[in-house]
């Protein structure tokens, strides 16, 4: 042991205790200096934006409190112009910095996020990995973050991704586990909840749409796409397959329909296709469209899905968006600023975001994959978004980083011994061991 004198303080620890604590904040929070006020930390200031004066102006969380996820829904498909789900507090972070973002992050943007983005369909800021993130390695609780967002933003939507009969984890729960889950979240302020399969199988499916309508949430059951409906070589997923498990879901009594395409393989031409088949079939259900933009098409895609009839798409602001996040905010908002048929969302106030954003994303460095631009391999591989930098740094951790070309190679391979399934968690999870296990191999 070292005895170690800061100041008038004096502690006496194992050095190798000391220094990882030393080293885990330096990771962390930067290089801190003593000033006269205490210690300073951050790498750059942080550039958080003046929040306007009075209460955010209201929003779809008005008339979905007004009227319930009936009303909602209606207010969706009749809205003129596109809508956006702002996925930065949830998706993005969890794409490209390993879902590492405190509430405290979050909290400090909140205020300004409700007046900026008031327009939007919903804030995407729970579920998926945020819940265990949260517990295994923030040491916080998601309950406790979820009750602090809803009361720094009272006018946007919030959603949350569910994984059907899995929940928030990775196997199935009893039903009564799951209905219990939904009824606490909305209670907790949740109201949209994507509810969604790793392999597409209905019943799973059902058992989350059941558990959200129940608790009286908005249900929005998830078709997650895979392949590629424009290469008639790929002839396992096809238009006539998912018209077919909509067909299936709308039976269900579902408020919204989600396409979740969690790998980025929505090429534009096969958006138009999709979107307006969906929308003929469907007129007044509601259409939202989700993709990553590993391959850097992600924003002709979604503006295709608009042009071909999607009522709302995915989006990140833009200083956390691209790559394996969701297509910047600021491309489809300017893209449509003067259609006629906009977004709801200023440009000079997305600035302000993107600013922040940019600013803090320094303190999350330490888990930043790596990667420097799109890439259009993922139509060959097809691993989801959220994987990529997970399995890139699993590759690394097996002392595989010099063979991460080959580890993406083994990855399509192995989604063709498993027999080219649907891969988004868990079932994307399988894939990734059995392709880190033939690299080793």
């Amino acid at each position: 042991e070292i005895e170690i004198v800061t100041g008038v303080q004096t502690c006496a620890l194992p050095i190798c205790q000391k220094l990882l604590n030393y080293l885990g904040e330096l990771v962390v929070n930067g290089r801190s200096v003593q000033g006269a006020a205490g210690p300073v930390t951050p790498r750059v200031a942080v550039m958080l934006p003046e929040v306007p004066h009075g209460a955010p102006p209201a929003g779809l969380k008005q008339v979905l409190e007004a009227g319930g996820p009936t009303a909602f829904a209606k207010a969706v498909r009749e809205n003129q112009g596109l809508l956006l789900t702002d996925t930065t507090w949830r998706d993005a972070h969890q794409s490209l910095l390993a879902t590492r973002v405190r509430t405290r992050d979050l909290l400090a943007i909140a205020p300004y996020t409700a007046h900026a983005l008031h327009r939007c369909y919903s804030l995407e800021n729970w579920g998926g990995a945020t819940f265990d993130v949260a517990l295994r390695f923030l040491r916080e609780c998601p309950w406790e973050r979820l009750v602090e967002m809803r009361e720094a933003v009272p006018n946007v939507p919030f959603q949350m991704l569910l994984r059907g009969a899995n929940a928030v984890g990775y196997t199935n729960y009893p039903d009564n586990a799951v209905h219990k889950f939904c009824e606490v979240a909305v209670r907790h302020g949740m109201d949209v909840f994507r509810v969604f399969d790793s392999l597409n199988y209905v019943d799973n499916l059902k058992l989350g749409i059941d558990a959200v309508g129940a608790a009286g949430g908005v249900v929005e059951a998830a078709i997650s796409y895979t392949g590629d409906i424009s290469n008639p070589s790929k002839g396992k997923f096809t238009t006539d397959y998912y018209l077919d498990l909509a067909r299936q879901l709308v039976a269900c009594d579902i408020h919204v329909l989600a396409i979740k395409d969690m790998a980025g393989l929505l090429k534009p031409e096969a958006a138009r296709t999709l979107i307006g088949a969906l929308r003929r079939e469907f007129p007044a259900l509601p259409i939202h469209v989700h993709t990553h933009d590993t391959a850097a098409t992600g924003v002709a895609s979604m503006l295709a899905a608009h042009a071909a009839g999607a009522d709302a798409v995915d989006v990140a602001v833009d200083s956390m968006a691209g790559m394996t996040s969701q297509p910047a905010m600021g491309a489809i908002v300017a893209a449509l600023e003067h259609e006629g048929r906009g977004t709801g969302v200023s440009l000079p106030e997305l600035f302000k975001l993107i600013e922040y954003w940019e600013s803090v994303r320094f303190s999350y460095a330490a888990f930043e994959s790596g990667q420097k631009s799109g890439s259009s391999e993922v139509y060959e591989h097809e691993m989801p978004g959220g994987q990529y930098t997970n399995l890139q740094f699993q590759s690394t951790s097996l002392g595989l980083s010099d063979q991460w070309a080959q580890v993406k190679k083994a990855y399509a391979a192995a989604n063709r011994l498993l027999g080219d399934i649907v891969k988004v968690t868990p079932s994307s999870k399988v894939v990734g061991d059995l392709a880190d296990r033939k690299s080793v191999v």
